[in-house]
């Protein structure tokens, strides 16, 4: 297969430096927080968030679980990720591409194998949603780098939606150096843009409205499970919405309460046939998902979607993180990450039939049908150091175990239609040749990671 070759092909002689695992994200533990209850942690004192969200209640009453994590996350001013370098050990909590080099490295493979797939076009735009610290970016592209040769004369650029300008910094710095900079007007759709360290032209944008059409491969990775949530509990008289408001005990604080009237959200966000209590949903993480699924008939294309999520079969997975611990998501508002499990089920719904989708698969499964061990004993073999030697296999078993990240971590993909019918032989009438016409079957190319590869 096409991925195990690449893999043979990549040095194995590079090992990047990375920390060692810390705290990831996980859904797995329990909640401590009930709707009718308040945050247990004493607010900070004189924090700007607190009392922004305080007065604003004060003035148009609760405020929905969506508006709060707005708010919260990306307030212009005072936004937990407009302010702060949230990852990496000395941040909240740490992601997979900061625990292995493997992760980006076969992301980078499956992003070059969809772009075969498509029959290898002119123009290839590699689009990441959320960058972190540019890590995954920077393996991918190294990727890119060495198998240039694959890639022929197509003309690739990188392309980051990015809403913190702290954060946008520090990917900069990683995937160019000092080769960028910043547009001399805040309204220019790219604020930021360069030259990366392997000579690809590389912007920023504040969402993906802005990102140029054209074929694109979309990555997201821990993006969408920041995203806004409503909150939904199931009651004796239907549907109800679950918001934030003041404690009136303790003025002072914030508690979830669940409004007794519907609101706009309960009546339109919840299934006739939903069978769960408690419901969280992304109607943000739809819409973005109905734009990628647009323009992905209309330019081709993929979507790679990597997050903590399910199935439609999880109720109440709202949490904080902070300094690599489960945080009281009401207490110091602003002082950390805000996080919801992603619900592919509603994704797929929102993708509709435009597309073809597929998973979610867990991280285990798709990381071992990309050839994840292949690559492994590529780096080890090439590798003397007993210290780094460890690194990756303590990298490899936090990635594919499942009792850490293997079954927690969800892969989900969109496609294009094309990528999945084989066309059948140009036809000619009259002497005139036709276009060729798809025959419904079997994909021409397996779509990587998503089936298993033939390793003989």
């Amino acid at each position: 297969m096409r991925t195990v070759r690449a893999l043979q092909r990549l040095r194995g002689v590079l090992v990047r430096p990375c920390p060692p695992p810390l705290f990831v994200r996980s859904w797995s533990v329990a909640q401590s927080q009930s709707f009718s209850s308040s945050s247990a942690e004493k607010p900070m004192p004189g924090n700007s968030m607190l009392r922004h969200l305080t007065s604003k209640i004060k003035a148009t009453g609760p405020i929905s679980v969506a508006e709060y994590m707005r708010e919260v996350l990306t307030n212009p001013v005072m936004g937990y990720y407009v302010q702060n370098d949230m990852l990496g050990p000395d941040g909240d909590f740490i992601t997979s591409p900061e625990i292995s080099q493997i992760f980006g490295e076969l992301l980078g493979i499956w992003c070059l194998s969809e772009w075969m797939g498509a029959g290898k076009p002119s123009r290839f735009q590699l689009v990441e949603f959320g960058p972190g610290r540019g890590s995954l970016a920077n393996d991918i592209l190294r990727v890119f780098s060495q198998l240039r040769g694959a890639l022929g004369g197509a003309a690739v650029s990188v392309h980051l939606v990015e809403v913190s300008p702290k954060l946008s910094q520090v990917q900069a710095q990683c995937l160019t150096g000092d080769q960028s900079q910043v547009s001399a007007s805040e309204d220019e759709p790219v604020y930021r843009h360069g030259t990366t360290t392997t000579g690809l032209p590389i912007s920023w944008y504040r969402n993906l409205d802005d990102v140029p059409r054209g074929f694109s491969i979309y990555l997201a990775h821990e993006f969408f499970d920041a995203l806004p949530i409503h909150k939904f509990q199931g009651t004796e008289k239907g549907w109800r919405e679950v918001m934030v408001d003041i404690d009136p005990d303790e003025p002072g604080k914030l508690r979830l309460v669940i409004v007794p009237a519907p609101t706009l959200a309960s009546t339109q966000l919840i299934q006739a046939d939903e069978k769960r209590r408690h419901v969280e949903v992304c109607p943000e993480g739809g819409v973005i998902v109905q734009r990628l699924a647009n323009r992905i008939t209309e330019d081709g294309g993929a979507a790679l979607i990597a997050d903590y999520g399910h199935d439609g079969t999880k109720m109440d997975t709202f949490r904080g993180f902070k300094g690599h611990k489960l945080h009281d998501v009401l207490a110091s508002p602003g002082s950390a990450d805000l996080t919801a499990d992603v619900d592919y089920s509603y994704l797929r719904r929102m993708a509709g039939a435009t597309v073809a989708c597929m998973g979610p698969v867990s991280q285990k499964d798709f990381l071992k049908n990309m050839g994840i061990d292949t690559r492994l004993q590529v780096l080890l073999r090439n590798c003397a150091d007993p210290s780094t030697r460890a690194q990756l296999i303590q990298g490899y078993d936090m990635l594919t175990n499942p009792l850490k990240m293997g079954e927690r971590f969800q892969f989900f993909t969109m496609l294009n239609h094309s990528r999945l019918t084989r066309p059948e032989p140009e036809q000619s009438k009259g002497g005139k040749k036709m276009a060729p016409v798809p025959k419904k079957g079997p994909a021409p190319l397996p779509v990587a990671g998503f089936s298993e590869l033939g390793l003989s």
